[in-house]
């Protein structure tokens, strides 16, 4: 490639480009790499190579998700101070390159439904996932084109960056695991109310009409529907598109709380006034001698602030009466839920919750430090 000022500007605009988006995205999953972790498995439990399924790789999928966080990070700081840049462009052109024809793949068999590129803090359907690729893999292009542009031997200072990225976001990623998210994406971030409307409120049902003239399309209340029907003018000129019935949720995916006769009390629970401190666990036998004591101290603060608690967890119920006998836990309520609703509240095992109204009022993985 030609050596000129224009090249080398557009080089410069193409690695900022494309770095920033790498450290963005980096920067989200190394917020939540147990997030990332758990989307990886995703991966190994979806998809096949020969008619092989990928489980047994199931215990290295949290070094996977590490080393993807630091790979995005690295190359991200190293386009954008423009250090050991033949490596980079190549480095980063094999990730693109796998990134776009596994991101193709899943827009066409949605084998698995989110990606998690950009982990909980941006949600992309697959096939926008998919473009978002083909329109970085442009400048990517060019950056390999280009990569030998003004380039100076600086190895000493390349270094530096190589190895500082790779140390800076690898602390980044194993506080995050030792600790909850320094921010919170997910649904259950502190100060969220988790239920919409009154879990008592009469379900509301609307429809959608179409006007056969124009071409507009209004949602109206089932209740307006009746007057404006009324009006032959009106009913001649608009046809139903969809109805749909407005319901009090938890807003969260995927879960909710049963008991063992397979009854969902999750809107009693998370609605309570007088505050509900639940206990989740996603995986019963990792559950310490430290983390009993915490449920212990959990325990006897919602008897001091007035409030229930109960534990929520995904193991089966002859485990979990085994379990409640032998730690002391039998007066502790239980109810159950799928893992990966589970370990969406929390990533601690366990993990606990505070909440009052349907509003989350604090959480964390030690009990006493909760604020009521």
């Amino acid at each position: 490639m030609k050596d000129t000022n224009l090249n080398y500007a557009l080089n410069v605009v193409a690695r900022w480009f494309v770095g920033l988006v790498f450290l963005f995205s980096s920067f989200v999953k190394g917020v939540d790499p147990m997030g990332t972790m758990f989307k990886v498995q995703d991966y190994m439990s979806s998809w096949q190579l020969f008619g092989m399924g990928f489980e047994w790789a199931y215990p290295l999928a949290g070094t996977l998700a590490v080393a993807l966080i630091c790979s995005e990070f690295t190359v991200g700081v190293l386009l954008i101070t423009g250090a050991l840049r033949r490596l980079t462009a190549w480095t980063l052109a094999a990730m693109m390159a796998f990134f776009t024809v596994t991101t193709l793949i899943d827009a066409t068999t949605n084998l698995v439904n989110d990606c998690g590129c950009f982990g909980d803090a941006v949600k992309l359907t697959n096939w926008q996932t998919f473009w978002k690729n083909v329109v970085l893999d442009v400048p990517t292009v060019w950056i390999v084109l280009t990569r030998g542009l003004r380039q100076r031997r600086r190895f000493e200072r390349d270094s530096l960056w190589l190895v500082f990225s790779i140390a800076a976001m690898l602390v980044f990623c194993v506080y995050n695991i030792k600790h909850e998210p320094v921010i919170d994406f997910r649904p259950w971030k502190i100060g969220n109310r988790m239920i919409d409307v009154d879990k008592d409120a009469t379900p509301r049902s609307f429809v959608t009409y179409r006007n056969t003239r124009t071409g507009e399309q209004s949602e109206f209340e089932s209740l307006r529907l009746v007057q404006l029907m009324a009006d032959s003018v009106w009913a001649a000129e608009w046809e139903w598109v969809a109805s749909r019935v407005e319901m009090p949720e938890v807003k969260a995916p995927g879960f909710s709380m049963m008991d063992e006769e397979g009854n969902d009390y999750a809107l009693d629970m998370v609605a309570s006034p007088d505050g509900l401190l639940m206990v989740t666990v996603h995986h019963l036998g990792e559950v310490d001698d430290e983390g009993c004591e915490e449920i212990a101290a959990a325990r006897t603060m919602a008897v001091e602030n007035g409030m229930e608690i109960v534990l929520l967890t995904s193991a089966l119920p002859e485990d979990v009466e085994q379990w409640r006998q032998k730690r002391g836990f039998e007066d502790i309520d239980t109810y159950y839920a799928d893992a990966t609703a589970i370990e969406t509240i929390m990533r601690g095992n366990p993990g606990f919750i505070v909440l009052r109204d349907a509003v989350v009022v604090d959480k964390g993985r030690k009990a006493r430090e909760l604020k009521f």
